[in-house]
């Protein structure tokens, strides 16, 4: 980066995480239409596995924001707080990070109250190396609903509402370039666009293909 060319500093940009912000594609249309089928699901748990960047966390945000839940990270206190609601999302759920009677009795309290669990993972509960029998018997009866990494057309449509969000108007063309180029996950995009902003506002030049093609270099997604 040349000397005379300093970035300005601001809150990066964020995508939104209520359900006006979803961009719904082929690859998340039955994850989406089953989240908004709540509360009409057939099972009281649900485990919504994906990838990193696959739009997880903002689909299980939805929910909560739908459902009124509580969200509570991973950890070995997973306790339903006093006068919380009986709907619980729990993120980013794994091998090794959860205490598993711990889940068990949340599992059943979330039940006793007539609600659901909405668990987050990057892999099915088969590779959480569960020990305890009767958590292994509850997780066989959840629902899970599969997420894969973002195809073009939601990538498109993430960065294009992304842009707007920031009222920069960026050619079909220049956003198809860079998702044809960029890592396939939705922070990825956010990342890109922010970058571009920041770019975009340094050099006070228009986002167009050879700015995109810093922004990548700089992210380490181009060569």
């Amino acid at each position: 980066m040349s000397n005379n060319v300093q970035l300005p500093l601001g809150l990066p940009t964020n995508i939104g995480r209520g359900a006006e912000d979803l961009i719904v594609s082929p690859v998340n249309k039955d994850a989406v239409s089953f989240i908004n089928s709540w509360p009409d699901w057939p099972v009281p748990i649900v485990i919504l596995a994906g990838p990193v960047g696959a739009g997880k966390s903002h689909l299980a945000s939805v929910w909560a924001i739908m459902a009124e839940a509580i969200q509570l990270p991973a950890s070995d206190q997973l306790t339903l707080p006093a006068q919380a609601g009986a709907n619980v999302v729990v993120e980013d759920i794994g091998a090794g990070n959860f205490n598993e009677t711990a889940l068990f009795h949340l599992i059943n309290e979330v039940r006793a109250h007539g609600g659901n669990l909405l668990l987050t993972s990057r892999t099915w509960p088969g590779n959480w190396g569960m020990q305890l029998p009767d958590l292994t018997s509850r997780m066989k009866l959840a629902q899970l609903i599969e997420l894969n990494e973002p195809d073009d057309e939601l990538l498109q449509g993430v960065m294009a509402k992304l842009f707007a969000d920031l009222q920069i108007e960026v050619d079909g063309p220049v956003i198809e370039y860079m998702v044809l180029r960029m890592e396939r996950s939705l922070a990825s995009a956010q990342q890109l666009v922010t970058t571009l902003d920041s770019l975009s506002m340094a050099q006070k030049r228009a986002i167009t293909k050879p700015l995109a093609a810093q922004a990548l270099r700089q992210l380490g997604m181009q060569e």
